[in-house]
């Protein structure tokens, strides 16, 4: 493709595509003069000459071209119109078209600039004006598009303006007085801000549409100016010539050599530089410059790679323009790392080791950091490592081991106010680095007023307090730390540290051990909540703290046992096991009495009823004999009692226990007979007590009475005479009782006998005319049974269980046939039983394992009355019968 530059090829247009092979097509009958194709439409537009003759005004045509449409072939023409809309003759200079297909300009020799307004391809919607008017020729033209405003760029062999040509009016600002000469001014890319270049014999200028920016001082004669990304390309000559002479014939014109420079403006240094033989042009496409000289050579100049420029740069250690190339290029993060960390060894080679660790600190992220650490570990270089590790601090890249080599470092150098500038950073969300490690340093190197600024600070209170107790011994500051964390720290601190404290404030330590136990909010200083809800510890927890303060410790605890009455259990238990200490330790009566009232006011407080065996010991061990006892009833140890009293020889007391708690445990009277059967010296009086109390309740069988008291030397007849006369007139009273009921039940068997005699032989009348369950008259059909009871059938279906019994006797008829399947089971069993304990070798556990399936249980139940409804003669005699035999079983 073809830049606007003159060409002569007899009115013809033709094409290079990247195959190289020519095509063209017939433009104008005499020559064409300028061309412009856009880059972002395949649009074409053209300057040329199409009828030969002396007025310039008819033969001088604009034609635009749409290369994708064909008209017979060749290019189709959208439209043709005069390219010098004035009546002067003039000769065209340079054309330029906007992207947008809206905007196109052409420059003249004498001056004058024409604007073509609206659609270019089309007459109707575009018109056609001159813009600017001027005594110099028009050397180059460039739109500038920034946002919805529209500039174009004006330069003359003597001026430089711009014109705002999307709006009205056209308003127009003069940038320079310098201008430039043909081909020499180009429109930069965006990375120069689309800047307008202007390539003036002794400088190159940029400007903007409202300003001139800046401007670089390169020598020589300018030819052309071309712009290709990022690069200004430049073709020049040393001997200079007018501006002017270039509207002259090119004939005049050396042949000398030509300089074209391609320069890096961003970066400032020159990419490429060679000496050409009269260069006609300098082309850009398909990623390549080309340039094409006169003799009809073209040649190709392709950019290196990145990474070649940059190992170019490196050889010739230019570093810091490799990192502007590198930035420029847009290398990542990484390979930009790796320039920085190459310019940082050179320059510590070189012994610039300031500027080496600045390197070194633009690599933070990407470079391990220990690579550049042990580069300056020497301590001649301290500084340059603590700058090093402040920076990677400062990114929160650090880890506990750099924390700890930039704190040695602040402590080596003994500079205090660079360490507390690096520890009391603004806000926690500042903190770069591992707040435990600095602590744990500072609190090595004696800096104890920095690490406890990080600990408080930062929340770390097990590391404040560690400070406070076991460095400063601040144990006032420590406590008073403690009240201000939240509950649970609270506790767990007071857990570990409340011995020491204790030891050293007990008081203070105590109080604070009452807040923490019962309603326990952080104080005002504190940053707990005081609307909060109040928690509590469990105060037993805190019992071991008090070990060697024992005065403490009953404070404590009565102020626990007052205020909070559902302590728990081991806070009554020690504060006991402390009262009692003091009663048995005591010599003042009057003291000890009311430490004794003491003791047995927290024994009836309640609090031992259910768990009592760890205060028992406590009462036994400080020989606290109400308390035993107390205890001793509390927890229905009666037997337990009645030995103490025993042990005491207190035969009255034994006597009141019996009479209180016989009733709970009848065994006490028969213990309490063994006792005094026992005992040499006279008790007759007791043992008449005791018998008279087993004759009323029946305890005792009379003949184990009576062995019992056989073994006292000193019991005579007259002490057990009354008990037997007793026991003798009431057992013969039963025995008439018994012969009385065993004839009833001869007669009554003999009655029933003879019934059922009658019942087999004699026939059975049925007089009831009486439902015997509506007890409505008895109507047909009837059912009647021997019993005498009669019922209407649909009564009978509705209300028996089984057609051959009557549904009135039946409950009763169960009964006793119950009784008579337990009767024969309990025989079965007892037969059984008695075999089995014959055979056995261990007669004991066939015992057990009777016992262990309820069999005598089962049997046992068979004493109790039955609750159902038999005559009165028939329910004592089986009640007699079932206890007699039960007895025997027994």
């Amino acid at each position: 493709r073809l830049l606007d530059y003159p060409v002569d090829m007899e009115g013809q247009i033709w094409f290079l595509p990247r195959s190289l092979q020519l095509t063209g097509f017939q433009a104008y009958k005499l020559r064409v003069t300028h061309l412009y194709q856009l880059k972002q439409h395949n649009i074409l537009a053209s300057v040329g000459e199409d009828e030969e003759g002396i007025n310039p005004l008819v033969c001088l045509q604009v034609k635009i071209w749409n290369l994708e449409k064909r008209d017979g072939g060749n290019p189709l023409c959208t439209r043709i119109f005069p390219a010098i809309p004035g009546t002067e003759p003039t000769v065209v200079s340079c054309l330029t078209v906007h992207e947008n297909l809206n905007f196109m300009a052409i420059g003249f020799t004498d001056g004058s600039v024409t604007l073509n307004k609206g659609d270019i391809t089309r007459d109707r919607h575009s018109k056609t004006q001159i813009l600017h008017k001027g005594n110099y020729p028009v050397t180059g033209l460039a739109f500038r598009q920034a946002g919805k405003t529209t500039h174009l760029f004006v330069v003359t062999t003597e001026n430089v303006q711009s014109y705002i040509v999307s709006g009205k009016d056209y308003p127009r600002v003069e940038l320079d007085t310098h201008g430039c000469g043909l081909h020499c001014s180009a429109l930069s890319d965006p990375s120069q801000d689309l800047q307008f270049i202007v390539a003036g014999d002794e400088c190159v200028y940029l400007y903007q549409p409202d300003e001139r920016g800046p401007c670089f001082a390169f020598e020589g004669h300018k030819l052309i100016a071309h712009w290709f990304r990022g690069y200004l390309v430049i073709v020049s000559r040393d001997r200079k010539v007018s501006p002017k002479s270039e509207f002259t014939s090119r004939d005049s014109q050396s042949s000398d050599k030509q300089i074209l420079n391609i320069y890096d403006l961003c970066n400032k240094f020159i990419a490429y530089s060679a000496v050409f033989e009269d260069i006609v042009d300098v082309l850009a496409e398909w990623g390549s410059l080309y340039v094409l000289t006169r003799d009809g050579r073209v040649h190709a100049l392709q950019e290196k790679d990145t990474q070649t420029k940059l190992e170019m740069l490196f050889k010739k250690n230019l570093f810091e323009m490799a990192i502007n190339l590198a930035k420029s290029q847009h290398l990542d993060s990484d390979g930009l790392a790796q320039i920085f960390m190459q310019y940082g060894d050179h320059l510590y080679s070189k012994g610039n080791h300031d500027g080496a660790v600045q390197q070194y600190i633009r690599t933070i992220g990407k470079l391990e950091p220990s690579y550049v650490i042990r580069k300056f570990l020497d301590a001649q270089r301290i500084h340059n490592l603590t700058a090093y590790l402040q920076t990677l601090h400062r990114q929160s890249l650090a880890n506990a081991d750099h924390t700890t080599l930039l704190l040695n470092c602040y402590t080596k150098l003994k500079d205090s106010s660079k360490l507390e500038e690096f520890i009391k950073t603004k806000s926690e969300t500042e903190v770069h680095f591992d707040v435990e490690t600095a602590i744990k340093v500072l609190r090595q190197a004696g800096y104890y007023s920095h690490a406890l600024y990080l600990a408080e600070n930062h929340a770390h209170h097990e590391w404040y307090l560690k400070i406070q107790l076991e460095d400063i011994k601040n144990y006032q500051e420590a406590l008073q730390y403690i009240g201000k964390l939240p509950f649970e720290q609270a506790e767990s601190n007071m857990k570990r540290y409340g011995k020491i404290l204790m030891h050293h404030i007990p008081e203070q330590t105590t109080q604070l051990l009452k807040g923490l136990c019962t309603d326990y909010r952080p104080s005002l200083e504190g940053r707990g909540d005081r609307e909060a809800p109040g928690c509590r510890a469990s105060s037993e927890e805190f019992i071991p703290i008090f070990a060697n303060n024992p005065r403490e410790l009953k404070a404590f605890l009565e102020h626990m046992s007052e205020v909070q009455p559902d302590s728990p259990q081991g806070i009554y238990d020690t504060l006991l096991e402390l009262r009692l200490q003091n009663w048995a330790h005591e010599k003042d009566p009057q003291v000890k009495e009311k430490l004794h009232a003491e003791a047995i006011s927290l024994l009836k407080s309640g609090r031992f009823c259910n768990v009592f065996d760890k205060a028992l010991v406590l009462c036994q061990m400080h020989d606290f004999q109400d308390g035993v006892l107390y205890l001793y009833e509390q927890g229905k140890l009666f037997q337990q009692i009645m030995h103490y009293h025993m042990q005491h020889e207190q035969y009255r007391q034994v006597i009141a226990v019996c009479e209180r708690h016989g009733e709970q445990d009848p065994s006490l009277w028969e213990q309490a007979l063994s006792y005094f059967a026992r005992k040499e010296e006279d008790c007759k009086e007791y043992v008449a007590a005791v018998l008279k109390h087993i004759e009323n309740k029946n305890l005792m069988p009379p003949l184990l009475v009576v062995q019992t008291l056989a073994h006292n030397s000193t019991a005579t007849l007259s002490v057990i005479r009354d008990y037997l006369v007793q026991k003798l007139q009431k057992q013969s009273q039963q025995i008439a009782q018994d012969e009385l009921r065993v004839r009833r039940y001869r007669e009554e068997t003999t009655r029933i006998r003879q019934e059922i005699q009658e019942l087999k032989a004699s026939p059975k009348i049925f007089q009831k005319t009486k439902c015997s369950i509506c007890n409505s008259a008895l109507e047909l059909p009837s059912v009647h049974f021997l019993c005498g009871h009669s019922f209407h059938q649909h009564c009978f279906e509705s209300y028996s269980e089984s057609d051959a019994d009557c549904p009135t006797c039946l409950p009763e008829n169960r009964k006793v046939m119950d009784m008579i399947r337990a009767q024969e089971q309990k025989r079965d069993l007892h037969d059984q039983f008695q075999h089995q304990l014959k055979c056995s070798n261990d007669s004991f556990s066939v015992i057990a394992d009777y016992f262990g399936r309820g069999v005598f249980n089962k049997l046992t139940l068979l004493t109790d009355p039955p609750t159902a409804r038999l005559t009165p003669s028939l329910e004592a005699g089986l009640q007699r019968d079932l206890l007699m035999h039960s007895r025997r079983g027994t």
